[in-house]
């Protein structure tokens, strides 16, 4: 059976969250009662993070791991699992359990009258002057330019339907405007507020720096919306695949009914 939903994380040296992070999303997901698959990309670790994956897909067939030769960013690790992906509904989270794993039911509630939705991180547990601020600020620009008025794009953890994100162009860092991308394809779009934790393990990705890279792009983001929807635009090569594990069978032998027909 195809699975109906692909959970897709992007990791980069997050050896202690995988275990934990692999655990709360089998828990979601098996309440959600539809059959899925989860998608994991090692985007270039230079820890132990690959090897916890592989002996996490050898537990678990419904486990797909990629690995890349190298660190391709974000995005790359984003189109890659889309272009894996089997499932009608895509889910996209974060591989640092900051996103709620449990926070995933809720979004799917949506996703059968909805073509994207997105968090919101109400109460965010970032630095106010570095991380949250600048955020109010990019996604009131984005809502702005783009016509799609989010709370917060910048958050992981989205609901897709296959068909508005699978089509698209991505280039480097295009990550960041995922919402704005697919609702040219689909654009009956929900928020949920959903929780967001503290990091336990590891160090954040991300610094200050990114906001001036979002207002850069928010100057060009009507043409880089053309482009990632115009068929006659070539894709980017965006990454390289070292290997994929994953079962010799995707097959789910759970029921075929589903709560998300």
């Amino acid at each position: 059976m195809t699975p109906e939903i692909s959970l897709v994380v992007p990791l980069r040296d997050e050896e202690l969250n995988v275990g934990p992070l692999h655990e709360e999303l089998t828990r979601a997901l098996e309440g959600v009662g539809a059959p899925y698959e989860i998608i994991l990309i090692d985007d270039g670790s230079e820890d132990g993070t690959f090897e916890k994956l592989r002996d996490i897909q050898s537990r678990d067939p419904r486990v797909r791991v990629i690995q890349f030769t190298r660190n391709f960013g974000q995005t790359a690790a984003f189109a890659a699992g889309f272009a894996h992906a089997h499932g009608r509904f895509i889910i996209t989270s974060d591989g640092d359990l900051q996103n709620n794993p449990a926070d995933i039911p809720k979004l799917l509630a949506l996703a059968p009258t909805h073509d994207i939705v997105s968090g919101w991180r109400k109460d965010r547990k970032d630095a106010l002057l570095t991380r949250h601020l600048p955020s109010v600020v990019a996604n009131w620009l984005l809502g702005l330019v783009s016509g799609i008025r989010l709370h917060d794009n910048g958050c992981s953890l989205k609901v897709y339907r296959a068909e508005v994100v699978k089509p698209l162009r991505l280039r480097p860092g295009m990550h960041r405007y995922l919402p704005a991308l697919a609702s040219q394809l689909g654009g009956r779009v929900a928020e949920v507020v959903v929780s967001h934790r503290p990091r336990q393990h590891g160090h954040s990705k991300y610094g200050l720096s990114r906001t001036f890279v979002v207002v850069r792009d928010i100057l060009t983001l009507p043409r880089l919306m053309r482009e990632a929807i115009d068929p006659a635009i070539a894709s980017p090569h965006l990454y390289e695949i070292k290997r994929v594990l994953e079962a010799s069978s995707s097959l789910d032998p759970r029921p075929s009914s589903s709560p998300l027909a």
